[in-house]
């Protein structure tokens, strides 16, 4: 009986993940597309311009929201909405 309590435990804290392709379907209220999404992960850390000043990221790395495995990205969809929420998205950067 313990085991069955610990599997749904673990079950239950499992995130939710979604590719760049299938995502913009967890939101379609905002029209995301998959290129949208991987400005938003290309913008996600701090880089250099071509000159060596920093460019500051947008801060979707700093969520957690992206897993890296190998080449395939996930995202955690509800850090994700976390992110999105909080009005970064959207500030140009």
């Amino acid at each position: 009986m313990t085991n069955e309590l610990q599997t749904q435990a673990a079950t239950s804290t499992l995130p939710t993940l979604a590719t760049v392709k299938t995502l913009p379907s967890c939101f379609p209220l905002l029209e995301l597309t998959p290129a949208a999404i991987n400005g938003h992960i290309f913008k996600s850390q701090d880089r250099l311009d071509s000159k060596g000043r920093k460019i500051a990221g947008n801060g979707l790395a700093a969520t957690g929201a992206i897993i890296r495995r190998g080449r395939k990205i996930l995202i955690d969809v509800d850090k994700y909405a976390g992110w999105l929420s909080s009005g970064v998205a959207g500030d140009g950067k």
